[in-house]
């Protein structure tokens, strides 16, 4: 059964993408679900309006991430954390910390779910943490965890 994705679906395809799927799952699942429309002649060129919006709303969205990703190089992020003896934490840094700590440094709000702190930081120094901005913009975030 071929239909037209009205939304991303994980390991099927992207908003107005046709997709060849088993007619249950077709009939059952993505249709009901309003997931899916099925695939004739009107639906084809509606499916075509769908990528090109995607297209547009992608690129723009590239490009903003690039921007952020810009901003974002080369800057040392200070975060301040309560130290026991010899520069061990009480806890570790999170995302969490690291996004509220950009935010308040540089203005940008990024999402902490698309920031990738290494194995568990406890210790005071200087560490390197990725934040996917898009799919195909990644920046490098330096933070620097100081005692208080």
């Amino acid at each position: 059964m071929k239909v037209v994705l009205r939304s991303d679906i994980s390991g099927l395809g992207k908003r107005g993408d046709i997709v060849d799927v088993a007619d249950g799952h077709g009939r059952n699942y993505l249709l009901p679900r309003g997931l899916a429309i099925t695939a004739t002649d009107g639906t084809v060129q509606q499916a075509a309006a769908m990528r090109r919006r995607r297209d547009l709303r992608d690129a723009a969205d590239r490009e903003s991430a690039t921007t952020v990703a810009s901003a974002l190089t080369g800057k040392t992020i200070d975060i301040k954390v309560k130290t026991g003896a010899e520069g061990r934490l009480y806890g570790s840094v999170s995302a969490a910390d690291v996004v509220a700590a950009v935010q308040d440094q540089t203005g940008i709000e990024l999402d902490r779910k698309k920031i990738e702190v290494p194995d568990h930081i406890k210790t005071v120094g200087e560490y390197s943490v990725a934040a996917k901005l898009h799919a195909d913009v990644q920046a490098f975030i330096t933070i620097n965890v100081v005692s208080k």
